[in-house]
């Protein structure tokens, strides 16, 4: 992450002294898929341990993660995304979109965004291609695309 003493006036700017690391926005997404709790969470990424803890204390820091404690003994917590990170929705499905059309394996996209209503594909801005309703995160699930890889699709079955 960038430090906090990058100091411009400029609203990108100041979104990546929060977001602006790798790990965070990885964070982020996992949490969006309904990986809450800090061992899916790197068991996912591979991150290391020292560098996840340090990135979830910086988003419920930041208020775009909370923290809800799930177990007594031993303390462990889950996070959720906040009404703050939950606005994040429109920069991942724009991130998301951009990666599958400049960045994707022959094979296509790893994940598709459906909308809940209708089972319509999720455009980059937000917006149904069905039906045309203009969705957020609640209003839409993920499911595995042709470009997903087989380990993705085996996981997906044991479950």
């Amino acid at each position: 992450m960038l430090g906090r003493d990058y100091d411009q006036i400029c609203s990108v700017a100041r979104s990546l002294e929060v977001l602006g690391e790798r790990w965070t926005l990885l964070i982020v997404r996992d949490v969006f898929n309904r990986k809450r709790r800090f061992e899916q969470i790197q068991e996912n990424l591979g991150v290391a341990r020292n560098v996840l803890a340090a990135r979830l204390a910086r988003l419920v820091e930041e208020g775009i993660l909370e923290k809800r404690r799930y177990q007594e003994r031993p303390e462990r917590f889950e996070y959720f995304l906040t009404e703050k990170g939950l606005e994040l929705w429109p920069v991942m499905i724009a991130l998301l979109h951009w990666g599958d059309r400049h960045l994707s394996e022959p094979s296509g996209a790893p994940m598709l965004i459906r909308h809940k209503g209708c089972d319509g594909m999720v455009d980059d801005r937000g917006f149904c291609e069905r039906c045309g309703e203009r969705l957020d995160a609640h209003d839409a699930y993920t499911e595995l695309g042709p470009g997903a890889p087989a380990e993705w699709r085996s996981a997906a079955t044991a479950a």
